[in-house]
């Protein structure tokens, strides 16, 4: 990546992305900035060399006065400041502002339009800092640090335009095992509209009731069909879109039994969609389609390809949160625990890799549930 180029009013300032050599410096700056939450020496190295994090230092006269690590997620279009900290003999000379500009200039030329960080609330000057520079406080986090403080959760957008998303109000549910991700869209969409159990004893019902017994491998992964009954039975009116009248998820399996179950399964969810007049719409459709139900305030969960996010060509259920001129918004239900709720709700996806990203296989299935109160 290239360095941030910027106009500041501090000449002998000098902003560029971290090289390896840069490493001993940031080592000491570490250790001197911060009392507890260090990084240590391998994390710092690691966002030096990382393709998926951009490591800014400030130098004077070859002096480190501070240093901005961001973090960047494949397929997302949010960022997030993972550290920001400047040496004692260099605050209030402006290196944290330069830092933080040069910060969002590099989440910006990765097409970002938003970036996120976390504070301690005992950190007066950074939030001052960051409520001069545009930050909104979004969300809190109780015993966030190692000395049990808490952490304020601010987000600025880096690129303002004049339609602004339309994002539905839904609460952000994660999966709880690996092959559960329909049933957590679904409880997502439930939850929006009415009082629900969201526990896992309901997710795992949810997959029972949907699951298509085999996937790609291992657990079964849910199947359209499945989920609107689902859903019909939760007393919320489903529609299926999906773009193959063949048995779906069948494409390159071998194996003669797999191939029978799968195709068993999908004729039983068929006729129980007939049976409750779950309406089905065999199109190749595309965003238009998706649009037109948001724009009717349905709620939509689609499948998609997670190629593009993590580089594994799995199938994978999200639930559709919003849109605007250029992106598409989603809940992303697939979180590990230790990463942050925050980045995988209402994730910006731009609409052309939105596009891609909602084919699956060489079949490219397409298939999506617009759910609506009944």
């Amino acid at each position: 990546m290239s360095s941030p180029s910027l106009e500041l009013n501090l000449p002998t300032l000098q902003v560029r992305t971290a090289v390896l050599g840069d490493l001993d410096d940031l080592e000491k700056l570490e250790n001197q900035a911060f009392r507890g939450d260090r990084m240590s020496r391998r994390s710092l190295r690691h966002g030096i060399k990382s393709n998926s994090s951009v490591m800014l230092v400030a130098y004077e006269q070859n002096q480190l006065n501070g240093y901005a690590l961001v973090h960047l997620f494949k397929g997302r279009l949010h960022a997030r400041l993972y550290s920001l900290a400047v040496s004692t003999q260099a605050r209030g000379k402006g290196v944290g502002k330069a830092l933080l500009q040069a910060a969002e200039e590099a989440a910006a030329q990765q097409d970002c339009i938003s970036l996120r960080l976390e504070v301690s609330e005992f950190n007066t000057a950074a939030i001052r800092l960051y409520e001069q520079q545009g930050y909104k406080v979004f969300g809190r986090y109780l015993d966030y640090y190692e000395d049990a403080s808490n952490a304020i959760r601010m987000l600025k957008r880096l690129r303002y335009r004049s339609d602004k998303p339309e994002l539905a109000k839904i609460p952000y549910v994660a999966q709880r095992t690996p092959f559960t991700c329909g049933p957590a869209s679904l409880l997502m969409a439930l939850s929006a509209q009415q009082e629900i159990d969201a526990s896992l004893a309901q997710e795992l019902a949810i997959w029972r009731e949907a699951t298509s017994i085999y996937m790609t491998s291992g657990h079964g992964g849910c199947h359209p069909f499945g989920l609107a009954i689902a859903a019909v039975n939760r007393k919320i009116k489903a529609e299926v879109w999906v773009n193959d009248t063949q048995p779906l998820f069948t494409d390159g399996v071998r194996d003669d039994l797999k191939k029978t179950v799968l195709e068993t399964t999908h004729q039983s969810f068929l006729a129980e969609c007939q049976r409750q007049a779950i309406p089905i719409h065999y199109l190749n459709f595309g965003l238009a389609q998706l649009e037109e139900a948001l724009n009717k305030g349905q709620n939509v969960i689609t499948l998609i390809s997670t190629y593009r996010l993590n580089g594994n060509k799995a199938p994978h259920w999200v639930l559709v949160t919003g849109q605007d001129s250029r992106h598409i918004y989603i809940h992303d239900p697939d979180m590990e625990k230790h990463e942050d709720p925050m980045d995988f709700q209402h994730v910006p996806i731009r609409k052309t890799d939105f596009d891609k990203m909602s084919q699956y296989g060489k079949a490219r299935l397409r298939t999506m549930i617009c759910l609506q109160t009944i």
